[in-house]
């Protein structure tokens, strides 16, 4: 398996096909940044928070879709909290106008911590997503958030099945400047209301 650390400075590509995603009995996730691709298995999941990893102890956790922890990476995520209600939490598929929230963020290195950041969520239009060759009818959901003096200002997407509110695909800035887009090759599905 190709490791995280690879896909942000090795150029490594990967070709998951459905096929080979079917071969192998974990629950997979495809990586991509600028500078390559990895694809990480589920590890744990305790208490809502799903711990992803490459074989080297790179990893990505996510909670309700969200990245939320990194590690092994240029620059890491440490910690989010989310001030003023998570819309998250309750699931995408029940956000149907504008709204607005804070969100708090650790990163390192460089120990800045407890970082105010200012969030508003956009739902946009269905979208058509290509997973494995399956395509997906998916609600487009952009997320602005900018942290004046942190050098912070990004938009993450998120694609989200209507139904239930999973995200099946997402764009997600990691820290200033870094960027992962995640992609579910074979998820781990909660059940949601």
């Amino acid at each position: 398996m190709d490791t995280i650390r690879q896909a942000v400075g090795g150029g490594t590509e990967v070709h998951p096909t459905a096929a080979s995603v079917a071969a192998e009995p974990y629950y997979q996730l495809q990586v991509n940044a600028p500078g390559g691709e990895a694809i990480l298995l589920l590890a744990s999941v305790q208490g809502g928070l799903e711990s992803w990893f490459g074989h080297d102890g790179q990893a990505v956790f996510l909670r309700n879709g969200v990245l939320v922890r990194t590690v092994g990476l240029e620059a890491n995520l440490d910690h989010v909290a989310f001030d003023g209600g998570n819309p998250f939490a309750s699931g995408l598929q029940h956000v149907q106008a504008p709204i607005a929230y804070r969100r708090v963020l650790d990163w390192s290195p460089g120990y800045r911590y407890g970082i105010t950041a200012v969030a508003q969520l956009e739902p946009k239009g269905v979208e058509s997503v290509d997973i494995l060759g399956q395509v997906r009818q998916l609600r487009r959901y952009d997320e602005h958030v900018r942290a004046d003096g942190a050098g912070f200002d990004v938009t993450n997407r998120y694609w989200v099945d209507p139904a239930d509110g999973f995200i099946w695909k997402s764009r997600q800035h990691v820290a200033p400047g870094q960027a992962l887009e995640l992609i579910q090759l074979r998820p781990y599905r909660e059940a949601r209301t």
